[in-house]
């Protein structure tokens, strides 16, 4: 028998060299590890910018300019001397605006145009406030008025023309159930595109309007039929809410798109981080930052805020702005995705092949 061909031996101490550099680092981004080291910090920084971003906007709220009805004159030195006082206690400018009659100025304030109403009254000064406007706004107003009414020696009379409900004592209760719109909104797009993926882009918008309608429902019929806590106008309040979770969905969607699996960052940050502390429901808008204040009314969470405590509180003087700002939106997100589909991750005619067909 002859011997065995024999593979030419390597160099001594070869198979004990380490690998080059550059092999290490392809096998580091071909690992899983790479995406996970990059969550790591993304996360990590996410909290800080999550707990800042509420912190700056909610932790110490301070009155900007806060818009005012002025019924008749307050031009008596004691009046200039009042709000003089009072517009030092609130570190801000009050924007007084005249008018002629009391029905007048209070047309104003239910159409959310001015914040309080002025007017002399018995000697004194009365204030009507609307805590349905905005309650840290309007107890901020009262609690000043009647410090700076008695450090003055001047008579105020302070009333609520415009109460909360007695469920939502504090008036969050439409911030919570919008913030729920939001949130769930886009989470159920992403479970949509882990779960559902093969779904085609007609059939996931479907979808996405399913889920809206039904979770819309869930959030209405708990907070008004189950707990009683807001007497909500049904109909109309289901109909914001839906609008709120498909357009948050769409908005996931397009940049899903756009961006594949990292959607999740655009999305938390312009819906979570930057949208919901300026939508100016857990703080009113004249108390945000300046540039908070503004952005927030073009956002959806705002949008949401906005079109719900209009339709539980102001029936009759309701703004259309807030939906033309969601169906914006809704509008661009769908434009974007259906535009770019091919590019979206999922889809049956993406789906590996032996998962497509059986043999």
């Amino acid at each position: 028998m002859s011997a065995p061909d024999l593979e030419p031996s390597a160099p001594h101490g070869e198979h004990a060299r380490p690998p080059a550099r550059g092999d290490r680092w392809a096998a580091f981004k071909a690992s899983p590890y790479l995406p996970a080291v990059v969550l790591l910090f993304i996360i990590a920084a996410s909290a800080g910018l999550f707990a800042g971003s509420y912190t700056y906007a909610m932790a110490n709220p301070t009155p900007r300019n806060i818009p005012a009805a002025v019924v008749g004159r307050l031009d008596t030195p004691r009046d200039k001397v009042f709000l003089d006082r009072l517009e030092g206690a609130l570190d801000t400018s009050l924007v007084l605006n005249e008018y002629a009659t009391g029905a007048q100025a209070r047309t104003a304030l239910e159409e959310q145009k001015v914040f309080a109403i002025l007017r002399s009254e018995n000697g004194g000064v009365g204030m009507d406030i609307a805590s349905a406007s905005g309650a840290s706004v309007a107890q901020l107003l009262a609690e000043s008025t009647l410090k700076v009414g008695a450090a003055a020696h001047v008579p105020v009379k302070v009333t609520d023309v415009k109460p909360l409900q007695r469920g939502d004592p504090r008036g969050l209760a439409l911030f919570y159930i919008s913030l729920a719109a939001v949130i769930v909104g886009f989470v159920g797009a992403i479970q949509l595109s882990v779960h559902a993926k093969g779904l085609e882009p007609l059939e996931r918008i479907g979808f996405t309007v399913a889920y809206a309608l039904l979770g819309g429902f869930s959030i209405a019929a708990v907070v008004d039929w189950l707990l009683g806590s807001v007497d909500l106008p049904f109909v109309q309040s289901w109909f914001i809410l839906t609008f709120t979770m498909f357009t948050t969905g769409m908005v996931f969607t397009m940049f899903n798109t756009l961006i594949g699996r990292w959607a999740m960052l655009p999305t938390w940050g312009l819906m979570v981080m930057l949208g919901n502390p300026s939508s100016g429901g857990a703080v009113s808008w004249p108390l945000l930052p300046s540039v908070l204040g503004f952005i927030g009314r073009w956002l959806p969470p705002g949008a949401s805020v906005n079109a719900q405590h209009a339709a539980v509180y102001y029936q009759g003087h309701q703004r259309v702005f807030p939906y033309l700002v969601l169906a914006g939106w809704a509008l661009v997100s769908c434009t974007v995705f259906w535009v770019w589909r091919h590019r979206h991750p999922g889809g049956r005619d993406r789906m590996p092949q032996h998962a497509a067909t059986a043999t």
